[in-house]
């Protein structure tokens, strides 16, 4: 049996392989999908969530997101112990994926010449330089995943700890995840033009971390500035998400 903790940097790592995988594939020079444009890029990170969560569901929960567990810690669904060691775990899973990515590829990092195409392929940055604006994006497109996920739960699990080994957090079976995906690929077409949704500290922090100590020809720095914002963010917007899901929705 797969600990819950191997499960999410599992799952988290086919979350980054498949959702960063796709951006290098758009972004980066002399590709196959070289200009694909947002719509491919939104689609590929709906399928990274769905074969993330596929993979981590049975075991974990498949949370794949350090705002998905705080959500639940907010929501009395899970021990802060636990939350923790599911979010590094996820931190772990996150970085293992980025590396698999730029390994992957490696020969386009080296004859792409635009160094901020490079850093995309690991994190997010805003399109209008303007970090309270930003913020506020990040949490609004957080609540839009954590709410609709609290509400797709069905109701055995409502007041179950859908933190434990073995219970999907949908309560469904895996094919049960495909809503979540395509909740993902929803907020990258109607809420992703700001900031790129990381709305997944995890899914930020550590490709970004992984880009600042890879070796990679002509980057840039990893824009260390604009980083809590795709940290905070989320984690208020789950956290909010929660609130009003346990003391309003469910009371």
């Amino acid at each position: 049996m797969m600990s819950p903790y191997t499960a999410e940097i599992i799952g988290t790592m086919m979350l980054i392989l498949f959702g960063n995988g796709v951006v290098a594939n758009v972004v980066l020079a002399r590709t196959k999908g070289n200009d694909g444009g947002w719509i491919v890029i939104a689609a590929g990170w709906g399928i990274a969530v769905f074969v993330g969560a596929f993979c981590a569901n049975e075991f974990s929960g498949a949370h794949l997101n350090p705002a998905v567990s705080v959500a639940m810690v907010v929501a009395g669904k899970m021990s802060v112990l636990d939350a923790g060691g599911y979010i590094m775990a996820q931190f772990v899973g996150a970085m293992i994926g980025a590396m698999l990515v730029y390994l992957f590829y490696r020969e386009h990092f080296n004859v792409t010449d635009d160094a901020d195409a490079k850093l995309a392929c690991f994190c997010t940055d805003p399109s209008i330089r303007n970090s309270k604006q930003a913020f506020f994006c990040e949490a609004v497109g957080t609540f839009a995943l954590i709410l609709p996920i609290f509400l797709m739960a069905t109701p055995s699990l409502t007041h179950g700890d859908a933190g434990s080994a073995g219970e999907s957090i949908l309560g469904l079976g895996s094919l049960g995840l495909l809503p979540v995906g395509l909740l993902v690929f929803g907020i990258g077409l109607s809420l992703g033009g700001t900031t790129g949704y990381a709305i997944n500290p995890a899914r930020d922090l550590g490709p970004r971390l992984v880009h600042a100590l890879l070796p990679i020809k002509g980057k840039r720095d990893s824009d260390w500035s604009y980083a809590w914002v795709p940290i905070m963010g989320p984690l208020l917007g789950a956290a909010l998400a929660a609130l009003l899901y346990r003391f309003v929705l469910v009371s």
